[in-house]
């Protein structure tokens, strides 16, 4: 198995709201109500939303390795710079939920502040555990659902096909289902990988759907796949 090694300085946190995960992820009530892994969240509010609702799920992120301080700092030292790029890119995104790139700010750090408000105390329940793919610290089918936000696919460029593969299996080895948006990568183009990942599913005799979803930030990114078990 290979390993993707992070180094503090590389960190970027950005993180999304429980509302863009329901949406991106296309969940429903009854999805909510399951056993959820997500991997690779960051410094993402959903995990403090299903907890605030009483649903139970653990996130595992690298960054989770690091003190709430740390991230805290990485936040602040990264923040302006995403945003000046983004103004730079504002023709590759739809801004229609989002309304502009002040508004965009404005959402992500309010993400981050709930993140962050919840992290020590999420450490201490185990709900933000320091992990990474494509090696997980879990039970076979221990999860109903494992989603993946902005990670696979998205670095194409610096994650190999072999990588991808890799980490759906693992997901796929603690979860009955694994959810993956967006499908694009770095620059906006639907990823090399897609297609092969899921010719590689459904051969090996998964359930396997590319889902159109109520959400599109980037521009012609609103599908996401799902992979399941057959029952």
């Amino acid at each position: 198995m290979c390993a993707v090694k992070i180094k503090y300085g590389s960190v970027v946190p950005w993180g999304r709201t429980f509302e863009e995960y329901v949406d991106m992820f296309n969940l429903t009530e009854a999805d909510l109500d399951k056993f959820i892994l997500g991997c690779a969240d960051g410094p993402a509010s959903f995990n403090y939303t299903m907890k605030e609702k009483g649903k139970e799920m653990i996130s595992i992120d690298p960054i989770y390795h690091f003190t709430k301080d740390d991230i805290l700092k990485r936040i602040s030292e990264n923040y302006q710079d995403v945003i000046n790029q983004t103004k730079q890119n504002k023709d590759k995104f739809i801004w229609t939920k989002i309304k502009d790139v002040e508004d965009l700010g404005r959402i992500r750090m309010l993400a981050m502040e709930k993140f962050l408000a919840d992290y020590d105390l999420g450490k201490q329940e185990n709900r933000y555990l320091y992990a990474m793919l494509p090696n997980l610290p879990f039970e076979d089918n221990q999860f109903d659902l494992a989603l993946s936000s902005h990670f696979l696919f998205l670095y194409s460029d610096n994650l190999s096909l072999k990588f991808h593969i890799e980490a759906i299996d693992e997901m796929l080895r603690v979860a009955r289902e694994v959810r993956i948006f967006p499908l694009l990568d770095l620059n906006g183009r639907k990823s090399l990988y897609v297609d092969k990942v899921i010719n590689n599913y459904i051969e090996k005799g998964y359930s396997v759907d590319e889902v159109t979803v109520d959400y599109q930030f980037q521009k012609g990114g609103n599908t996401m796949l799902k992979i399941a078990q057959k029952r």
